[in-house]
């Protein structure tokens, strides 16, 4: 079986880094410093069509928790219905319950909307009190695929606990480790999973263009250089895709 690579892409350009390094297929969000949310129509719509490889569509909100208003439940149907026009080939979506279990009807219900697109239920998993019952209860909602740390701050840290629910999981859903996943331990990850799916951001600094820079004055947050941001690099892909290959060997 052949081992598949998701780059989780901030922009376009990213995207087509993901491409050009070798993955399989993108997971397109914007604002990473949040976790990620929704990209825009724009950005959406022109990834659709420079693409080759699968893109699927990060479908939040907002940042901060995944326990989510009528209003934004409404947003992140809308931005389903979208997707769906531009023809992307999955969204990526996750809701809890006040009480921390998987919000299933409310999931349910996006996964209906989806239509054929597959759904990824992401790492609103992770915040989720039971793993156990939590995986049951996405099963249930008809998503394809999971993506997860396994509860951990890494995925290699969580790694006890995916191989866990890849068992659990058996041919019902895909099990996909995400969160600090390099080349350097992506085949360890694999080995001690056994998961074929994985999920990398693969991003270096960039440096801004910007010659002139308004001297004690800054748009972005405190603290943060607004002046250098991360980009997926093809270099970075093309280590992980060649570690990936070799652990499959």
């Amino acid at each position: 079986m052949q081992s598949i690579l998701e780059i989780c892409a901030g922009s376009l350009a990213s995207c087509l880094a993901a491409q050009q390094g070798g993955a399989q297929r993108v997971e397109l969000c914007d604002n990473l410093l949040e976790g990620g949310t929704t990209p825009s129509y724009g950005t959406v719509a022109l990834a659709r069509d420079s693409l080759g490889i699968d893109l699927n569509v990060l479908i939040r909100p907002r940042g901060g928790d995944f326990l989510y208003t009528a209003l934004e439940f409404e947003t992140m149907a809308r931005d389903i219905e979208l997707c769906r026009k531009l023809g992307v080939n999955g969204v990526v979506l996750g809701m809890l319950t006040a009480d921390g279990d998987i919000d299933g009807p409310g999931t349910r219900e996006l996964v209906g909307l989806a239509g054929t697109m597959s759904v990824t239920f992401h790492r609103a998993f992770d915040m989720a009190r039971d793993p156990i019952r939590a995986l049951e209860e996405v099963i249930a909602t008809g998503c394809a695929r999971l993506l997860s740390s396994g509860q951990a701050t890494t995925a290699l840290d969580g790694a006890d606990l995916l191989a866990l629910l890849r068992q659990q999981a058996g041919q019902r859903l895909i099990v996909m480790p995400g969160a600090g996943v390099r080349a350097a331990n992506i085949a360890e990850l694999a080995r001690r999973t056994g998961c074929h799916e994985f999920h990398a951001s693969a991003r270096a600094a960039v440096a801004s263009g910007m010659r002139y820079r308004q001297p004690g004055l800054s748009m972005g947050a405190p603290g943060a250089d607004e002046y250098l941001r991360k980009e997926t690099a093809v270099d970075e892909v093309r280590a992980l895709r060649a570690a990936l290959d070799g652990a499959a060997a």
